[in-house]
């Protein structure tokens, strides 16, 4: 598969981001983790990742952030037709109760993840939502049985037609 499947990190303080990114360092050579500070730099990073021909597959967003918040974010990643399918991660310590319904509702949020986490938690959420993605996609499971929920995705496998995309 020439097409690569990228993790996008939205984060503004940098040692967060950079934690995010360390806990992460397993699945980097299957997804590529890509990182923004802030809403405007991430909507850059989406827009180039997609003229070159990948696709982001995971979403993993701070809610307060300078300028756009990070809510606000993923509802807009979830209009637009051609990044709405990315698994979307709110990892955050200070989103209301409102705040949390609205990125549920509005931006379709696959998992909500509060600061402080544990790595262990976040390789959990990760892993189950790439597999979420691989199986929704469509896309021949085959080749991220080592890093991603083989169980479901032999599962998937054994139910559905798998097309080489």
């Amino acid at each position: 598969m020439d097409r690569k499947i990228f993790i996008l990190v939205v984060e503004d303080e940098l040692e967060v981001m950079e934690a995010l990114v360390n806990d992460l360092e397993q699945f980097e050579g299957y997804f590529p983790i890509e990182s923004a500070n802030s809403s405007e730099e991430a909507k850059q990073v989406v827009e180039d990742i997609y003229a070159a021909g990948n696709e982001i597959g995971l979403v993993l967003c701070d809610h307060v952030m300078p300028g756009q918040n990070g809510v606000d974010f993923l509802i807009e990643l979830q209009t637009n037709n051609q990044q709405h399918n990315a698994k979307k991660v709110l990892v955050t310590g200070q989103a209301g109760l409102e705040d949390t319904i609205q990125a549920i509702n509005n931006a379709q949020l696959d998992h909500y993840i509060a600061k402080p986490w544990t790595k262990e938690q976040l390789e959990e959420v990760v892993t189950a939502q790439l597999t979420n993605y691989i199986m929704a996609q469509r896309y021949n499971p085959m080749q991220y049985m080592m890093i991603l929920d083989s169980v479901r995705l032999l599962e998937y496998m054994r139910t559905h037609k798998i097309t080489d995309h």
